[in-house]
């Protein structure tokens, strides 16, 4: 694997007369970043910009555990795959339909690339204000309406964990001669487990971005972009790829990429079966609390759910999502990763533990009697 090659090449008698400009010189380096295993694109250890040994291997590996037909590796994050992707798929004038509320790097794309936007505002569930699924007969409508859009960028899941019916759009978008392409920054967990909504890749859509560092085990800004169908054009994305993406690309991240695919595929099964059973007790622990609330699948525009985002409802109680993270941070030491008016979101993995669930049910029955 592509750390075991990093460290093995950090313990030969090789001089780096390359960058980077630390020179992997420990002696005068702090021991608690990976200064040993940092290196640039030097002989034995391939080019991501066109991939022909290890960072293949870690591609292929990628596209199979994923279910894709191939797979790019992304250290500028899920960004760079959204832009690429934008920008490899239509041309200055053409017009893309999104959601409101897409990750900010779509609109960016827009702008880059001279498109229009037409945009889908999806239904507020109102008893938690939650943003529900992209509506299938919605896309439809707006299909209808402006011919000319040639690609459809879905984000699923959501943020709050909110799937939309992938399949259902994917051959909608079909019928009217678009693409679609599934920002799944925040579903790169799913596929590995039946307790979890089921993965864009076998459903129809033709691209996909996942973030790996958002929900499962790697380092921060390391991203896969997945093509999944023959509609989509590999060559462009390589090419846009190559504009968009750093020429200096981290060995750590993509270290930290390879070591992840091959832990959920030599012991995916059981990190995830410990998962699931976290994630149950916790739900049922806190299915009594009598003011604040864990947001479940129950309005019929929720078209499925992904349980390991814990989105804590506050709507009509006594404090906002926003102050229950600072509570939950100040008193308990707990940090949530996100939090709006009526709700805040708390994130999971496979490398949870139970005490952490633990620890959020018990904080939470502490302040239900007093929120």
């Amino acid at each position: 694997m592509l750390l075991d090659k990093l460290k093995n090449h950090s313990r030969e008698d090789v001089y780096p007369m390359h960058m980077p400009g630390h020179k992997r010189n420990t002696s005068v380096l702090p021991d608690d970043l990976p200064f040993d295993i940092d290196i640039t694109e030097i002989s034995g250890f391939d080019d991501l910009k066109n991939p022909q040994g290890v960072l293949l291997d870690t591609a292929k590996l990628a596209a199979e555990l994923y279910h894709s037909k191939h797979a790019f590796l992304l250290v500028n994050g899920s960004t760079v795959g959204i832009l690429a992707s934008i920008g490899a798929h239509t041309k200055r004038g053409d017009a893309i339909l999104v959601t409101t509320g897409c990750h900010w790097s779509v609109s960016n794309a827009a702008e880059l690339f001279g498109l229009n936007i037409s945009y889908i505002t999806p239904q507020i569930d109102s008893s938690t204000g939650v943003p529900c699924s992209m509506s299938p007969t919605a896309v439809k409508e707006a299909l209808e309406e402006n011919r000319n859009i040639k690609l459809v960028v879905l984000t699923s899941p959501s943020y709050e964990g909110v799937v939309s019916d992938v399949k259902a759009i994917a051959d909608i978008v079909h019928e009217f001669g678009a693409l679609l392409m599934v920002d799944s920054a925040h579903g790169a967990h799913l596929g590995f487990s039946e307790t979890f909504p089921q993965s864009p890749f076998t459903l129809g859509a033709d691209i996909v971005v996942i973030s790996l560092h958002k929900t499962l085990p790697a380092l921060t800004q390391c991203s896969l972009l997945h093509i999944c169908s023959e509609r989509a054009d590999i060559e462009q994305t390589n090419k846009m790829l190559y504009i968009l993406q750093t020429s200096s690309p981290s060995y750590v991240l993509m270290a930290s990429i390879d070591h992840c695919l091959r832990l959920l595929k030599s012991d995916g099964k059981r990190l995830f079966a410990e998962y699931e059973k976290n994630l149950l007790d916790f739900y049922e622990r806190v299915s009594s609390l009598k003011k604040l609330a864990v947001f479940r699948k129950s309005n019929s525009d929720v078209f499925d759910f992904d349980a390991g985002k814990i989105v804590l409802i506050t709507k009509n109680t006594a404090v906002s999502g926003t102050e229950l993270m600072e509570i939950l941070r100040d008193k308990y030491s707990i940090e949530l990763e996100k939090a709006t008016a009526d709700y805040a979101i708390a994130m999971t993995s496979i490398c949870d533990q139970t005490e952490g669930f633990m620890r959020l049910a018990d904080a939470l029955y502490d302040l239900d009697v007093v929120v």
